[in-house]
C-alpha cells in the first residue's frame, strides 16, 4: 500500500499524490513552445517543499512521452555545489564536468573559462546533438555573483537561439525574478515564471480519499478539513499531517481518525514533533526581519508589496502571504497574512520565548490568590484575570521591573503593541498553568490572536475566550466589539472577553473605554490595558 511522504519529490507509484496534470502541461508546453525553433527560458518558483522538484520530474516524463527522442532532457541540481569564495564565479566551472554526466550521460572536458563554458552549447562546436531541454534545481543556492554570471551567459544564448542548442530551460527555486541578481539584464520573462500552488482543498481531499480507498480506513472530513485549514493546502505540510495521523498517532486497524486523533496530533506537531520546513521558517522568521514579523500578529493592514525587501523576503520563502481586503473607504489592497495558521501558531510559541524568556521576573500572582473568583463562577471570570494581569504590571513598575527589557520601541517612544500581546500570553501560561490550558488561536488571519483558556473536565470543563487587539480610534473598536460578539456566537458561547492594549496610562481614560457590551445577546467584555 502507499503511504505519505513530506521529504523530497513524490514518487506516485510508492505515494499518495496529485497528479496536477495542467500544471505539469503548462510547464512543458513554456519549455517546448514551438518544436521547430525555440521554447522559452523561465523560472520555476516556490518556497520550500512545494512541489518543485516533483514538477520538474513530471514535466521530463511528458517530454519524453511526448515528443520521444526529439529533444535531449536533463535535470541539474545546484544544491551540491560548494564554493570557497562566493565572490569568485569562476569556481563553479570545473563542477559542470559532474554536473552534465550526471544531468545527461554526457561529460565534457571542464571548462578553462566562460567562453569555453558557453561553447559546450554551440550548434557547430558543442557536445549537444539535439536540442536541449534543461531543468536547474536549486539554482538560487548559489551565491549571488554566480547567479549574476550564469544568467548573463544564458541572456546572450537566448538573444542568439538560432546559434545555441539550448531550446528551453527552467531555473528552479524559491526565488521568482532571476533578474534583481543581474544588472545587465535576464533572459526570463517575468510573465512566464511559474508559481508552483499550494493544493487545494479538493486535492487535499483527493489524497486523503486515496488513503481510505487503500488502507480502508475511515477519516472524518472533519479531519481532512483541518488539515486543509492549519496548513492552507503547502504540500509539504499537508503530507507531513497525513504522514503524522496515518502512521505515528494512528489510532489502529479499523479504528476511526476523528477530532480526537487530530487534536492530539495538531498539539504535537505545534509542540514536540520536529519538522525540517517548518524549522527552516522558524530560523528566517528570527532572522533579519524579525520585527516585522512581530508586527503582523497585531496589525491587519500591512500592504503587500514584492519591491519592500521584507515582504518579499518572507514572502518568497514561506512565511507569509498576500490576500485581498476591502479598506474603509471600499477600495481593494493587497495585505500581507502568515502562509498559514500552522506556520502562525508555531512562529507565536518560538517568538513568546524569545522575547519573554521562560519564567516571569516576580511571581505572576500575589502569593495567597487562588484565583477562585475566576474559576468558581458558572463560567469563567475573564475580566477579573485580566485585573489580575494589570495589578502584575503595577507590581512589575513598582518593583523598578520593566516587563519589556531590551524590547523595541515606537517612534513615539511607547512600547510595540505586539510585545503587549505577547506578554499577557506569557503571563497567562504562568499564572493559570495549574487551573486551565491556553492556547493561542488565529481565526482570522493576521491582527487578531485569541487566547482560549480551556479547563480540564475534572474542574468543569469551562472554557473561555480572551481576544487581543490594539486600540487604534474609536470607529476600529465598535467594529472590533461587534467582531469578537459574532466569533464567540460562532463558538456556542455567552460571552468573550477584548483585552485592549491602549498606549496610554490615564486611568480614567482606560475606565472609559472599558466595560459590559450586549450585542445580540453575547456580551462582550472590554477590558482596556494601558501600555507604553
Amino acid at each position: 500500500m502507499r503511504y505519505f511522504h513530506s521529504y523530497g519529490p513524490v514518487d506516485c507509484e510508492e505515494h499518495f499524490c496529485v497528479a496536477r496534470t495542467d500544471l505539469v502541461q503548462q510547464c512543458v508546453s513554456q519549455l517546448v513552445a514551438n518544436p521547430e525553433k525555440s521554447g522559452h527560458y523561465f523560472t520555476i518558483w516556490a518556497p520550500r517543499q512545494c512541489g518543485k522538484t516533483w514538477l520538474m520530474r513530471q514535466a521530463r516524463l511528458e517530454i519524453e512521452h511526448k515528443y520521444g527522442d526529439r529533444f535531449l532532457v536533463g535535470m541539474m541540481s545546484m544544491q551540491g555545489v560548494v564554493f570557497n569564495d562566493p565572490d569568485s564565479p569562476d569556481e563553479i566551472l570545473p563542477w559542470f564536468a559532474d554536473l552534465f554526466e550526471d544531468a545527461l550521460g554526457i561529460r565534457p572536458d571542464p571548462p578553462d573559462d566562460w567562453q569555453d563554458w558557453t561553447t559546450l552549447f554551440r550548434k557547430s562546436r558543442g557536445i549537444f546533438s539535439k536540442p536541449l531541454i534543461l531543468f536547474i534545481d536549486e539554482f538560487d543556492s548559489l551565491p549571488p555573483k554566480a547567479i549574476d554570471r550564469l544568467v548573463t551567459m544564458f541572456r546572450n544564448m537566448y538573444l542568439q537561439r538560432e546559434a545555441y542548442a539550448l531550446h528551453g530551460l527552467a531555473l528552479i527555486g524559491v526565488r521568482a525574478l532571476l533578474g534583481v541578481d543581474s544588472d545587465r539584464g535576464s533572459p526570463f520573462n517575468v510573465q512566464r515564471s511559474l508559481h508552483v500552488p499550494r493544493f487545494t482543498r479538493e486535492e487535499v481531499e483527493d489524497l486523503f480519499g486515496q488513503y481510505q480507498s487503500e488502507s480502508g480506513q475511515s477519516v472524518t472530513p472533519e479531519v481532512v478539513q483541518n488539515v486543509y485549514g492549519a496548513t492552507l493546502g503547502q504540500p509539504g505540510l499537508v503530507c507531513w499531517f497525513g504522514e503524522l495521523l496515518t502512521t505515528k498517532y494512528n489510532p489502529g486497524p479499523g479504528m476511526v481518525i476523528d477530532r480526537a486523533v487530530w487534536s492530539q496530533t495538531y498539539r504535537r506537531a505545534c509542540f514536540s514533533e520536529w519538522n525540517n520546513t517548518v524549522l527552516n521558517l522558524l530560523k528566517k522568521a528570527r532572522g533579519q526581519y524579525q520585527q516585522h514579523v512581530l508586527e503582523l500578529f497585531t496589525r491587519s493592514d500591512i500592504q503587500f508589496s514584492i519591491d519592500v525587501p521584507w515582504c518579499s523576503y518572507l514572502y518568497l520563502n514561506g512565511i507569509i502571504d498576500r490576500t485581498e481586503v476591502m479598506d474603509d473607504r471600499g477600495e481593494t489592497l493587497d495585505v500581507c497574512r502568515f502562509a498559514s495558521p500552522f506556520i502562525q501558531q508555531r512562529l507565536y510559541n518560538a517568538l513568546t520565548r524569545d522575547l519573554m524568556g521562560e519564567q516571569t521576573p516576580i511571581l505572576a500572582l500575589e502569593p495567597l490568590d487562588d484565583l477562585a473568583d475566576v474559576f468558581s463562577g458558572p463560567e469563567l471570570d475573564l475580566p477579573a484575570l485580566l485585573e489580575r494581569y494589570t495589578a502584575y504590571l503595577n507590581r512589575l513598575k513598582a518593583a523598578g521591573r520593566n516587563p519589556c527589557q531590551d524590547q523595541p520601541r515606537r517612534s513615539d517612544l511607547h512600547y510595540t503593541e505586539y510585545v503587549g500581546h505577547f506578554h499577557l500570553y506569557f503571563w497567562l501560561q504562568n499564572a493559570v498553568q495549574d487551573h486551565c490550558i491556553v492556547s493561542p488561536e488565529f481565526p482570522t488571519g493576521n491582527g487578531r490572536v485569541d487566547l482560549h483558556l480551556k479547563c480540564p473536565r475534572n474542574e468543569g470543563g469551562k472554557e473561555g475566550v480572551i481576544e487581543v487587539k490594539s486600540y487604534i480610534n474609536q470607529a476600529k473598536m465598535h467594529r472590533h466589539i461587534d467582531q469578537a460578539a459574532n466569533y464567540a456566537r460562532n463558538l456556542g458561547l455567552p460571552s468573550i472577553t477584548l483585552a485592549l492594549f491602549v498606549p496610554v496610562e490615564d486611568e480614567a481614560v482606560l475606565a472609559k473605554l472599558s466595560g459590559t457590551h450586549e450585542i445580540e445577546g453575547v456580551r462582550v467584555m472590554v477590558k482596556a490595558i494601558g501600555w507604553v
